[in-house]
C-alpha cells in the first residue's frame, strides 16, 4: 500500500456496524469498566489518556513539557515547566480528567460519519507522539503494547475488525471517563488525595475542590450523552 492509498483509506468512509453490533460493543464496553477485574486492567488506558490530555494541555498552553510517567498502580505524573499559575497552568490542570471524555466525543463524531479508520489511525499517532515524552520504564511498556496492537489492527485488521475495535475504543473512553472522577471523589472524601488535580486546581483559583470535581463529572457526562447520541446513529 502506498501513501497516496493509504491517505484514500484514512480519509475515506467505511460501514458501520450494524445498530445491534454497535449496542453490543457498548455492552462490552460498560463490562470493561463496571467488573472490578477488568477494570485494574482497563484502567490503564484512561491513565494514558488522562496524562496525555495533561501533556497536550501543557504543551497548547506554551508551558515546556518535561516528561510523563505511568504507574504499575494505574498512577501517573506530567511534568511541565512554566508559570506556576495563571490560565495555562489551570487548563493544564483541568484537562487530565476530561481528557478521556473529550477524546472519546471526537472519536464518536467521526464513527457518526463513518470514519472508522480515521479513528485508528488518530489513535495510532497520538500513542506515537506520547511515547516521545514517556520517562518510565512501566510508561514505555503500557503505551508500546498499546500502540502495537491498535496499528496492527489499523494495518493488518480486516475491515469488520478495524471498525469494531474503534466503536469498542470509542463506547470505552465514554463510559470509562466518569468513573475516575467519582473515584476521585471518594478518595479526597476520606482526605487521601490532597495533591489531585481538583486539589490543585482549587489551589490556584481558590475555587473549591467540589466544585472542579462537579465540573469534571459535568464534562465527562455530557461527553457520554453526545456521543452515545453520535454512535447510536441519532440525527441521521
Amino acid at each position: 500500500m502506498d501513501l497516496e492509498e493509504l491517505w484514500r483509506d484514512v480519509t475515506g468512509t467505511q460501514p458501520p456496524p450494524s445498530d445491534a453490533a454497535v449496542v453490543a460493543l457498548a455492552a462490552v464496553a460498560l463490562l470493561l469498566v463496571a467488573v472490578p477485574a477488568l477494570w485494574r486492567v482497563t484502567r490503564h488506558a484512561v491513565t494514558i489518556a488522562h496524562e496525555g490530555a495533561h501533556g497536550l494541555a501543557a504543551l497548547l498552553t506554551g508551558r515546556s513539557l518535561t516528561g510523563i510517567r505511568l504507574h504499575s498502580d494505574t498512577s501517573g505524573l506530567t511534568v511541565s515547566r512554566g508559570r506556576p499559575g495563571g490560565p495555562g497552568m489551570v487548563l493544564t490542570a483541568f484537562a487530565g480528567y476530561v481528557g478521556p471524555a473529550l477524546l472519546g466525543l471526537g472519536a464518536a463524531y467521526l464513527l457518526h460519519h463513518d470514519h472508522a479508520l480515521a479513528v485508528l489511525w488518530l489513535g495510532v499517532a497520538l500513542l506515537a507522539l506520547l511515547l516521545l515524552q514517556i520517562r518510565n520504564f512501566f510508561g514505555l511498556w503500557s503505551v508500546c503494547i498499546a500502540g502495537v496492537a491498535l496499528f496492527a489492527v489499523t494495518w493488518w485488521g480486516s475491515g469488520t475488525l478495524q471498525s469494531v475495535a474503534a466503536y469498542l475504543g470509542t463506547w470505552f473512553l465514554l463510559l470509562a471517563a466518569p468513573r475516575p472522577v467519582l473515584e476521585l471523589q471518594a478518595l479526597r472524601h476520606r482526605g487521601w488525595a490532597r495533591t489531585s488535580d481538583a486539589d490543585q486546581l482549587a489551589r490556584l483559583t481558590r475555587v473549591p475542590g467540589l466544585v472542579w470535581v462537579g465540573a469534571f463529572l459535568a464534562v465527562t457526562t455530557g461527553c457520554l450523552l453526545m456521543g452515545a447520541w453520535w454512535l447510536l446513529g441519532v440525527g441521521y
